[in-house]
């Protein structure tokens, strides 16, 4: 069995996100553990920021024109398509970033998307667990409600393309305890990290099960 796992906070030590993914990739685990893991930090190791570019313009190339950028650029895509579609399960632990998706992660999608082929169901049927986390509440009636532009993007990519057997982990008010002006909702956030970590025991059982 094997397990892509994909994380895009920029501080891996204080990550929500990853501590979620973590709940779940540890039953995962526990259901196979001779299985692999494959791993992907976008984080700390970013992908190139020309590399979309470059396989973009080189599919209008001809492939004796291309170069040696291009040839590399569209070698990368397809082995990071080729990464998410061989999975028999996965994990994504996505952050919210200035209201949207970081351009780290929006770079990898857009060159699986490239290397997979646009419309292409790079994982159909295959279980996911999806993790967003936000610093803030978006929900109705609070003052960022509508500005959250990461989660339906997130979920038309994850769920309406690549047509994955999803399931939803979304956490908020992760800055409540370090924000003074945030104190009075410590007792909500805390409330939300523990059903986040309750949801996530839950869905890598399911995960693992397949």
């Amino acid at each position: 069995m094997n397990l892509f796992r994909l994380d895009a906070s920029i501080l891996p030590a204080a990550s929500a996100s990853a501590e979620i993914a973590d709940r779940a990739e540890a039953e995962w685990a526990a259901a196979h553990p001779g299985g692999t893991v494959v791993r992907r930090h976008l984080g700390t190791d970013p992908l190139p920021s020309d590399a979309w570019a470059l396989a973009t313009t080189a599919g209008f190339t001809p492939e004796a024109d291309r170069t040696p950028q291009q040839r590399g650029a569209l070698d990368l895509a397809a082995g990071l398509a080729a990464e998410l579609q061989d999975a028999d399960a996965v994990i994504l632990a996505v952050p919210l970033y200035n209201y949207g998706v970081s351009q780290h992660f929006k770079a990898w999608a857009d060159l699986v998307i490239t290397g997979g082929g646009t419309g292409t169901p790079l994982l159909k049927g295959t279980p996911t667990v999806l993790v967003t986390t936000l610093g803030g509440g978006y929900g109705p009636g609070t003052p960022r409600e509508g500005w959250d532009h990461s989660t339906p993007y997130l979920l038309r990519l994850v769920s309406d393309l690549w047509e994955a057997d999803l399931t939803l982990i979304k956490r908020e008010l992760t800055l409540a305890a370090t924000t003074p002006a945030m104190e009075g909702l410590r007792g909500l956030a805390e409330e939300q990290r523990a059903r986040a970590l309750e949801t996530a025991r839950d869905a890598g059982r399911a995960l693992a099960a397949g």
